[in-house]
């Protein structure tokens, strides 16, 4: 039997301003260790407040959130910050590479901050672009690769810890179809074959589905929750790239 990774219970998020705004509403989730989650919905119906909650980038106004069984919505900044080094790889839209710093440099950068030793980072980043295909890419600067080049040096980035959970927020808005659907791929692959707990947001009804859960938002409220079949893919298989 599968552990739960994610559990929400009644959880709300609530804005300040001149007119409030509730974002989430007695929401309750559970998510499994190895599920592939899509979270889906119109815009403002509380997915990425959902995801930042999910990551502890957030905290819930009310409710309580636990990962791998502890209650984190009334942790400190500190420990939180362990647990998303630790435990959670984030992929964003917007790549949020080191423009100064090469391929290399960029995936290498959690290891330096974790004080892995030059050899040990070393092993790492070269295994890590190989899953990613750019071991041909690591002198060249983020400003010289193509949008699905950057996402894929980022999930590479968002690996080197090891983290058990991947969260990716709109991870093929910028990318044209054909590297959207290799990041896609990529991630399908790190599902089925090393068994991460993927949950991503979406807008792309062909990104949402490669889950085999998809979750539709709407006013805050899961409107529904639902199992699919994933989209298959071909291809060499992760473990025989390094």
């Amino acid at each position: 039997m599968k552990k739960t990774v994610l559990k929400l219970v009644d959880v709300s998020k609530e804005y300040d301003g001149t007119t409030p705004f509730r974002a989430l509403c007695d929401l309750n989730l559970e998510i499994e260790e190895g599920e592939f989650v899509s979270i889906v919905g119109p815009s403002g119906s509380g997915k990425s407040t959902l995801l930042h909650i999910l990551g502890c980038l957030d905290k819930p106004t009310s409710g309580e959130m636990y990962l791998d069984g502890v209650k984190v919505s009334t942790l400190g900044e500190d420990a939180l910050a362990d647990i998303r080094r630790d435990k959670i790889g984030f992929v964003f839209q917007a790549f949020n590479l080191a423009a100064t710093l090469n391929v290399f440099q960029n995936v290498e950068l959690p290891l330096m901050i974790r004080g892995r030793d030059v050899g040990e980072r070393k092993k790492s980043v070269d295994r890590l672009l190989s899953i990613v295909d750019l071991q041909n890419k690591v002198h060249n600067m983020a400003p010289q690769l193509s949008g699905g080049e950057k996402q894929r040096v980022a999930v590479a980035r968002a690996l080197a810890n090891d983290p058990s959970i991947l969260l990716a927020d709109e991870p093929t808005g910028n990318l044209d179809s054909k590297s959207g659907k290799d990041v896609m791929d990529l991630f399908s692959r790190l599902w089925s074959e090393e068994g991460m707990t993927v949950i991503l947001i979406t807008h792309e009804p062909q990104v949402a589905a490669y889950a085999n859960r998809i979750l539709y938002l709407r006013d805050g409220q899961i409107e529904r929750d639902t199992p699919n079949k994933p989209r298959k893919v071909e291809g060499v298989k992760l473990k025989d790239k390094g």
